[in-house]
């Protein structure tokens, strides 16, 4: 199906080819220029085509460049427009249309998934669907406006909610918000207008609020939801003691809470921790609405512990791609460049799965590193690209939904998965107090290690 061209990368780096050939086949120019059209509500297109802009994009959030500016400079002759259009098109790339494309992609990547027939084992029954949601808020930007520059504290070009499903491991959907100070309550309603029946809300606990809980019960749905500090509620029951988790104790009982006039009977879940939270807290409380039947507690205290998922994605789109770039300080642009690199993520995790489909489904999720794919990528793909003309990859745009998963799923079988395992480090040990020794600031690292080796030997 590829054209001979691809043989020596097919063979030296069948990773970099899968990721060309999905950004190929989901970013397509048509497809591109078509969200464009749907989502945008006041720009227009002249000369810079939103294709364009997403093709540029997408090399910055991935690494091949460094910069929006160097990976202008490559393609100058292909972009045509100056550099002054081209951030004044970014500056302006309105917020429903950077939402649009992480939706859209999503869908599109959703179908490509059920062609490779791999499925996750889920703790909950079939009848139930998961989402996971989190904020995120943008790192803080360089001064470079006008309006910022008198100002000593760190500009925050914004920040986004994202929306998870953790069986397939995609990004379905990020609200996007140009405020970097806005509460993560102001979104509620575009949460809840994403809520259907039968799905289960996890979440932690800025979203526990009367309001959202009794709405997602409104609509039929559920939620397993961290506690609040500040969450009132009227206890039942005294807790009991349900049994063992990894992480320590569970208890559980029924309390109520009302919002409206509305009384909404809910479970109230206490695992008392093994060892405290990174914030000294010993016990972590969480409300539920599921039945006992489908989900007791120590299965809720499990689903919660399941939300980090949704920060390892912002882990790997803020450090091993640039979803995060200092240079764009305007709030329209630092957003869209971040909705790129969720899109991008979502691509790496469709990789992972046609991985998962030939390799075995368990053996990548848990040994298989997203750092090295990524390196492995970056440090093939320039030359991939001087190799392979932009022609013989138009074959990857063209392939209907089977021909994309038996040329992806051939090149999975080519991936040797020893040089991308995960490395996961020992436990830190406690460290002595540092010496300090003013008059000697510096000190002969062959002379330490000298005595430290005769300490050790003189060592029964």
């Amino acid at each position: 199906m590829l054209s001979p061209v691809f043989e020596a990368f097919v063979e030296a780096s069948p990773i970099s080819v899968m990721m060309r050939g999905l950004m190929e086949h989901i970013f397509n120019s048509e497809r591109m220029n078509q969200i464009f059209k749907t989502y945008s509500e006041r720009q227009y297109e002249q000369e810079l085509l939103f294709s364009t802009l997403v093709d540029l994009m997408s090399l910055v959030v991935c690494g091949m460049y460094p910069s929006v500016h160097a990976a202008y400079q490559k393609k100058a002759v292909e972009v045509s427009v100056s550099t002054t259009a081209l951030y004044n098109k970014l500056q302006r790339v309105e917020l429903s249309v950077s939402r649009a494309l992480v939706h859209e992609t999503a869908s599109e990547l959703i179908e490509l998934l059920q062609g490779l027939n791999v499925e996750r084992p889920s703790p909950l029954s079939k009848q139930y669907q998961q989402r996971i949601v989190d904020g995120s808020c943008l790192a803080g930007t360089e001064r470079r406006l006008a309006a910022l520059r008198p100002h000593a504290a760190k500009p925050l070009p914004g920040k986004a909610i994202a929306i998870l499903d953790p069986e397939m491991k995609l990004l379905l959907d990020v609200i996007p918000c140009e405020d970097g100070h806005a509460q993560e309550r102001s979104l509620f309603a575009q949460i809840l207008a994403q809520v259907q029946p039968q799905q289960v809300w996890i979440a932690d606990r800025n979203f526990c609020t009367a309001g959202l809980l009794s709405s997602i019960m409104q609509q039929s749905a559920f939620f397993v939801i961290r506690q609040h500090g500040g969450s009132g509620y009227k206890p039942l029951c005294e807790l009991h003691p349900v049994g063992l988790c990894e992480t320590g104790t569970v208890f559980e009982q029924q309390i109520e809470i009302v919002y409206e006039g509305r009384t909404e009977r809910l479970r109230r879940i206490l695992v008392k921790l093994n060892r405290p939270t990174r914030d000294q807290e010993w016990e972590i409380a969480i409300l539920t609405n599921l039945p006992p039947a489908d989900a007791n507690g120590i299965l809720v205290a499990e689903l919660y512990q399941g939300r980090w998922s949704v920060e390892t994605l912002f882990q790997t789109v803020t450090q091993n791609f640039h979803g995060e770039i200092e240079t764009l300080a305007y709030p329209k642009a630092a957003l869209f460049s971040y909705c790129m690199a969720l899109s991008v993520y979502n691509l790496l995790a469709t990789l992972k799965a046609v991985l998962g489909s030939v390799h075995g489904i368990d053996k990548i999720d848990a040994g298989l590193s997203d750092f090295y794919l990524v390196d492995d990528i970056h440090s093939i793909y320039r030359g991939m690209m001087i190799a392979i003309p932009p022609v013989h990859w138009q074959c990857f745009e063209d392939f209907n939904l089977n021909q994309m998963v038996n040329v992806l799923q051939h090149l999975a079988t080519k991936v040797h998965l020893k040089s991308f395992r995960k490395h996961p480090r020992s436990p830190k040990k406690k460290r002595p107090p540092l010496t300090v020794d003013g008059k000697h600031p510096h000190c002969s690292t062959a002379r330490k290690l000298k005595l430290y080796k005769a300490t050790q030997d003189a060592i029964p």
